[in-house]
């Protein structure tokens, strides 16, 4: 069962574990309305002892966001990017999905991210200048490092440009890679 993306799905836990109906809350966001998103997150943690989810589902409710879902398939996600970053993503996907049929592109964590046999193996992401991908392991990347002197290698990502001429064969290691792991 998918998990209810909805911000008022954790009212009743925060209800609970805070002590106080969510009239409390909102009377509380309603004091904290001038001040910006991150100063509203460290309040409710610093004075309240929220976690960062409860927080960011009262403040992100209290700026009018009812749901943490903005995507329901790749298609939606693509048209928010440019056409460049859209351009790459789907070769970067289109070369997975011709390798591994049994793959499924979905929607997670508002990005597309590739799905095989139950694991997430790969996903991307577009940031403003670079699109961000990632193998679903640390480890993958650092063993990789090596052979993407070229591009932007964190712990966890992988930056490359806007319009990157995709290289398969480094695409198709990553996923190998990550598969193995995940066996």
């Amino acid at each position: 069962m998918a998990k209810d993306p909805s911000r008022e799905a954790h009212f009743p836990l925060i209800e609970k574990k805070y002590g106080q109906k969510m009239s409390y809350w909102f009377s509380v966001m309603k004091d904290l309305a001038d001040e910006k998103y991150p100063a509203q997150i460290a309040y409710l943690r610093e004075n309240h002892g929220f976690s960062q989810a409860h927080a960011n589902a009262l403040v992100m409710y209290s700026r009018g966001s009812v749901s943490a879902k903005r995507f329901d398939t790749p298609a939606q996600y693509y048209k928010t990017i440019t056409a460049d970053q859209a351009k790459t993503m789907r070769s970067i996907f289109k070369t997975i999905a011709t390798k591994y049929p049994k793959s499924e592109l979905v929607i997670a964590w508002n990005q597309p991210m590739v799905k095989i046999d139950g694991n997430y193996v790969f996903g991307a992401t577009a940031a403003t200048k670079h699109i961000l991908m990632s193998p679903w392991s640390a480890d993958v990347i650092a063993d990789f490092a090596p052979k993407m002197a070229d591009l932007v290698v964190k712990k966890k990502t992988i930056g490359i440009p806007n319009d990157w001429d995709v290289d398969t064969k480094l695409i198709l290691a990553l996923v190998k890679a990550r598969l193995a792991e995940c066996k």
